[in-house]
C-alpha cells in the first residue's frame, strides 16, 4: 500500500508542477489504454472540468500522450497547435526512461525546435510518465 501512496504523492506533485488551475480548458490527444488514469483524474480535478477532444473556441492547454511508436514527435506538436490559444501551451506526456515507448529528451527537444516551439521544462508526473512543457517562443504567433 505504501507504493500506491508514493505514486499518488508523485502524481499530486506533478499536477502542481503542471500549473493546472480551475477553469482552464484542456484538450487531450493521444489517449490509449496505457495512459495513467490516476493522472488524468487528478488533472480533471485540478481544472474542475473534463478534458475535451477538440474546441471551436480554443484551449488553454493541450495534453498530448506520445510514445516512440506513435511516430514523429513534430507531428504531435503541430497537431497540438490546432486548437491552442496564442497564450496556451502543450504538455507532451511520454513514457519515462525504461518504459515501453520511451521518447528521448533529445527527440522531444529537437521536435519542439522543428515545430517552431520551445521546450521549457520537464516534470515527473507519475510512476510511468514524464511531462514536457512546450510553448510558443515569446512574440510567436498562432500558425
Amino acid at each position: 500500500m505504501a507504493g500506491a501512496s508514493q505514486a499518488e504523492d508523485r502524481t499530486a506533485v506533478g499536477i502542481v508542477q503542471m500549473g493546472l488551475t480551475p477553469g482552464l480548458v484542456v484538450e487531450e490527444l493521444g489517449w490509449d489504454e496505457d495512459v495513467d488514469e490516476e493522472l488524468r483524474s487528478q488533472i480533471m480535478d485540478a481544472i474542475d472540468g473534463d478534458l475535451v477532444e477538440e474546441s471551436d473556441h480554443g484551449v488553454d492547454v493541450v495534453l498530448v500522450w506520445w510514445r516512440f511508436e506513435d511516430g514523429d514527435v513534430v507531428d504531435a506538436l503541430v497537431d497540438g497547435l490546432r486548437d491552442l490559444t496564442d497564450t496556451g501551451y502543450i504538455w507532451l506526456l511520454t513514457p519515462k526512461f525504461g518504459q515501453a515507448g520511451h521518447v528521448s529528451q533529445a527527440d522531444v527537444s529537437e521536435g519542439a525546435v522543428t515545430a517552431g516551439l520551445s521546450l521549457t521544462s520537464t516534470a515527473t508526473v507519475s510512476k510511468d510518465w514524464a511531462a514536457h512543457k512546450i510553448v510558443r517562443p515569446k512574440g510567436g504567433s498562432r500558425r
